[in-house]
């Protein structure tokens, strides 16, 4: 699991010019891997696991940035309730500090939020703790599958 379905995923979906890099210290938070890749924590694209009232999505936002309670509860009409470490690993199947919108192990919905927007390229974790993927900003959609929308501060 982790990394492999994410490669599987790249595969499955003929991106294989898709690279996943692997560091040898943890690059699990976003300062770690802002070191790791050597970009500013603002291009790591950090992925959050929430439940809503429904069902669970996944949003994908610049590390700097955190969720604006009031635009969430705006867009999605109920206030965002995170997923426990083990929701998280049981439904993308990725542990935390590797969860990313790629190679996942259920169907979940995608959202990217606008603060990615500020730079060509993205770092989003590879599927383990210790990986990142450098993707172009303006293929997250494609290859995610995934929706704009402005839920960040």
């Amino acid at each position: 699991m982790g990394q492999e379905d994410v490669q599987s995923y790249f595969n499955k979906i003929g991106r294989n010019d898709l690279q996943i890099m692997e560091f040898p210290l943890s690059s699990a938070t976003v300062e770690l891997a802002a070191i790791a890749v050597g970009a500013p924590p603002a291009q790591i694209a950090k992925t959050l696991t929430i439940h809503l009232k429904d069902k669970d999505i996944i949003v994908v936002m610049s590390g700097s940035h955190r969720i604006s309670n009031q635009k969430f509860k705006q867009h999605f009409h109920c206030k965002a309730k995170f997923m426990t470490i083990e929701e998280a690993m049981a439904t993308t199947g990725h542990p935390v500090g590797g969860v990313c919108p790629f190679g996942l192990k259920t169907p979940i919905e995608i959202y990217l939020d606008q603060s990615l927007g500020d730079f060509e390229y993205v770092y989003p974790a590879g599927g383990s703790a210790n990986t990142a993927v450098k993707v172009l900003t303006e293929e997250l959609p494609q290859l995610t599958g995934g929706t704009w929308i402005d839920v960040c501060e």
